[in-house]
């Protein structure tokens, strides 16, 4: 008999992708996405068998229901959870993050699952600089309320035996935050930022969703906490040269000498959110953990510059989407 797994968020930018490789895998049994409106279930994976895959059911539930949350994890061998709150009201996210997870954690534990995977975030740890980080080698010193209640989350996983997946920067078809917020504040600065040789964790979404699904599967996962990127860190040239052909001609041309990080930071005093990006970017975040590839049973796929290059269509077209919304 195969597995049976649960995704949580299975209609998210990575739960999604999680759902559809699991409906795909010859080695699952039965797979159960839990979906928080009967509508969204549209968009996941079709209930029935696809074929060489497994049975795909999908199920109405919420985090902030326990009782939706045992129905879920009912007959489950592993779960997978992907749901979460990014930003929004203080009390939505600990309602979801902390104790959803922790609801989610007590269910699946209760239904006798042997293996709960979490999603999380390396900004449980703040802000870097951070240059080649070793598991176990960081505190956790969340700088935000989305990230605080990630962190709380992710106490009830690891307490209860399970698996953390800590990725910094994901990007990819579905991508609105990582590359969208890295133009929003080149987009903000009048001359172009100085390349300040920083280096960077990125993961492609479809190899963090391989991973994920890996760690449910496989034998060798530890419980514990893994910073899940590709092994070659990203240096901000790299970075800059990738999105350039996303940025307008105007913001590319602008004349004049580059702008360091010190005077970027005085430009941006009064823009938070392109001053949040640019303490993302302009700093080393490099989480070194040669681990999850190996013990999770799937590769990291290309490197960024290749992988990337994939993904430039899909950019257009939302940011001209974007543009030219009312």
């Amino acid at each position: 008999m195969g597995t049976r797994i649960l995704v949580t968020g299975a209609t998210g930018f990575i739960g999604g992708r999680v759902a559809a490789a699991a409906a795909a895998h010859p080695d699952l049994d039965h797979l159960r996405l839990l979906v928080r409106r009967p509508d969204a279930a549209r968009v996941a994976p079709p209930d029935g068998s696809s074929a060489g895959g497994p049975v795909v059911e999908t199920v109405q539930g919420d985090l902030r229901d326990p009782e939706s949350l045992r129905r879920a994890c009912d007959g489950m061998d592993a779960v997978v959870h992907c749901a979460s709150a990014i930003g929004g009201p203080e009390e939505l996210q600990i309602a979801v993050n902390e104790h959803g997870t922790g609801a989610l954690v007590a269910a699946a534990v209760r239904a006798g699952a042997g293996r709960i995977v979490s999603l999380s975030t390396a900004s449980v740890h703040g802000r870097g600089p951070f240059r080649a980080a070793a598991p176990g080698s960081l505190p956790l010193a969340p700088g935000s309320t989305t990230s605080r209640t990630r962190a709380a989350g992710e106490r009830y996983v690891l307490d209860a035996g399970g698996s953390v997946l800590r990725p910094h920067l994901v990007y990819g078809m579905g991508d609105r935050q990582v590359v969208p917020g890295l133009l929003t504040l080149l987009a903000a600065l009048p001359r172009p930022l100085a390349c300040t040789g920083t280096l960077h964790s990125t993961v492609e979404v479809d190899s963090l969703a391989g991973a994920l699904l890996g760690a449910a599967l496989s034998p060798a996962t530890r419980p514990g906490a893994y910073y899940v990127s590709h092994p070659d860190p990203v240096s901000a040239a790299e970075f800059l040269a990738a999105v350039g052909p996303l940025l307008p001609e105007a913001v590319r041309t602008a004349p004049g000498p580059a702008l360091e990080l010190a005077e970027a930071r005085a430009l941006l005093a009064g823009n938070p959110l392109a001053a949040h990006h640019l303490e993302m970017f302009g700093v080393d975040h490099w989480f070194a953990d040669e681990r999850p590839w190996a013990d999770f049973g799937r590769g990291p796929g290309p490197a960024f510059t290749a992988a990337f290059a994939r993904h430039l269509p899909w950019y257009r077209d939302h940011l001209a989407g974007r543009a030219g919304r009312p």
